[in-house]
């Protein structure tokens, strides 16, 4: 009998098709984010391609078709990122969690205060 569960197998890590690579500029300067009073237990890890999403489209005021051909992604492809993270964002925010950037300054050989 087939012990895997539903969606594993045949190469993928889920359900449904694979990620879609997003064309994500320059990354900025992604950081680590968080309260200043407390130490928050939780952490909230935003991806790059959902900070790109809140960066165009809340930012840089573009539609939502706009950011998702800048992307290279389909627009109700965007908006899961973008819904992701806002939701994600708002978690952060109103129960005092720690926002985290996944991949947060390796590029540039900088480590986050919270792994010190």
């Amino acid at each position: 009998m087939d012990e895997r569960g539903p969606g594993e197998g045949r190469g993928h890590r889920g359900r449904g098709r694979p990620r879609v690579r997003r064309m994500i500029g320059d990354g900025g300067a992604f950081r680590c984010f968080g309260p200043l009073c407390g130490w928050p237990d939780e952490v909230v890890l935003l991806l790059p391609e959902e900070i790109e999403a809140l960066r165009l489209v809340d930012l840089a005021g573009f539609e939502q078709e706009e950011a998702a051909i800048a992307l290279g992604i389909s627009r109700k492809t965007l908006w899961r990122d973008l819904h992701e993270a806002r939701k994600k964002v708002a978690d952060a925010l109103v129960h005092g969690k720690t926002i985290q950037i996944v991949g947060c300054g390796r590029r540039r050989g900088e480590r986050c205060p919270g792994d010190e």
